[in-house]
């Protein structure tokens, strides 16, 4: 089920946003105020999901793998395609 969530987080990632913020308590904590998630999700969605993973699954601590993803969620989020449908 987790491997389902994450292949659709890279493609419908502000479905899996909204759904995680109305069934579980993934973003609580994770944002100190109301205007990075509303930010994140209006214009870094993939971004904003992998923050929230580095912060609840590896206890916040930013290595080479943290930073890795990091680098392809932003260059997911500012590719040109990303904002196309098929």
């Amino acid at each position: 089920m987790p491997i389902l969530l994450a292949v659709l987080a890279l493609f419908l990632p502000r479905i899996v946003i909204v759904g995680l913020w109305l069934l579980t308590t993934w973003f609580v904590g994770v944002f100190s105020t109301l205007l990075w998630p509303i930010l994140g999700f209006l214009f870094a969605p993939t971004t904003m999901l992998w923050y929230s993973v580095v912060i609840n699954v590896f206890g916040g601590t930013w290595d080479v793998v943290s930073l890795a993803g990091l680098a392809v969620a932003v260059v997911l989020d500012l590719s040109p395609a990303a904002g196309r449908g098929s």
